[in-house]
């Protein structure tokens, strides 16, 4: 077989040098394809905002009244479970619900406080096939990730039951995990965890009765167990509200042989000063 034939043989230089030709007008004419439909569904479709449909001048964003709503979490906070602190103590402070309970996870981080136009963001996500706001809010978390992924070894995102992914067509979770992937380089493993059993949805539901809702609802199996071992995996969501979900997670990673757990989501119930 020839050289430049087999993708995985290193090419001659001449054969180099006209597959690099080749796949650089390749490249060039896929973004004057994609740019030429950009600007007809903006003719037909003028980009808007997501959340209070202003018309804006590109796509891809809030408008500045939006914008304005969205609360960024940053420091201080507790470093255990990454709730904002009304005052900076210094390194290392622990909030009194983490000294109380201490969670299964090591460290959580959250973007953004799930208040404002963050709800409807993310309802449009999950449930108005907006996937075009994932690289958006991915870049959210990702910058929230920061401190995590210097000690991390890979990305695991929520899993849904296999009959609500049918359902919905693709995991929220899974899509913001591997935007976060390509911006901080970490592999995103959507195999790893399974969620065993259906269980009914959150909203509504108490931190007791959402436990329970939860409790045994998440594995890995054992074939798969080598590949966690030992290793510090990044449990990813959309919005931690009580925890009992990413508690529960956790607890199955860690029965699995993970090392130690850090969470990530987009947004975080944060509770009023």
């Amino acid at each position: 077989m020839a050289a430049d034939s087999d993708p995985w043989l290193p090419l001659a230089a001449g054969a180099s040098r006209r597959r690099a030709t080749k796949l650089n007008a390749l490249a060039t004419t896929q973004r004057l394809v994609r740019a030429t439909f950009s600007g007809i569904a903006d003719l037909m479709l003028p980009p808007a905002c997501p959340v209070c449909r202003v018309r804006l001048g590109s796509a891809g964003g809030l408008c500045p009244d939006c914008w304005q709503g969205v609360r960024f979490l940053e420091r201080p906070w507790c470093e255990r479970l990454g709730t904002p602190l009304p005052i900076d103590l210094g390194p290392g402070i622990l909030s009194a619900a983490a000294v109380a309970d201490p969670p299964a996870f090591a460290r959580a981080r959250s973007a953004v406080s799930y208040e404002g136009p963050v709800p409807d963001l993310v309802h449009a996500l999950k449930y108005a096939d907006r996937t075009d706001l994932a690289p958006m809010l991915g870049a959210w978390m990702a910058r929230a990730a920061h401190e995590l992924v210097g000690d991390a070894d890979l990305l695991v995102p929520v899993p849904l039951h296999w009959g609500r992914l049918a359902s919905r067509r693709f995991n929220q979770a899974a899509l913001l995990a591997q935007h976060v992937g390509r911006l901080t380089g970490l592999p995103v493993a959507t195999r790893l965890l399974l969620r065993t059993r259906r269980t009914p949805r959150q909203v509504g539901l108490g931190r007791e009765d959402r436990e329970r809702n939860m409790r045994g609802a998440f594995m890995v199996p054992e074939a798969r167990k080598a590949a966690l071992a030992g290793r510090r995996p990044i449990l990813v969501d959309d919005v931690l509200t009580t925890g009992a979900t990413l508690e529960a997670a956790t607890r199955a990673l860690l029965a699995a042989g993970a090392a130690a757990v850090d969470v990530l989501t987009l947004a975080r119930v944060v509770a009023p000063s």
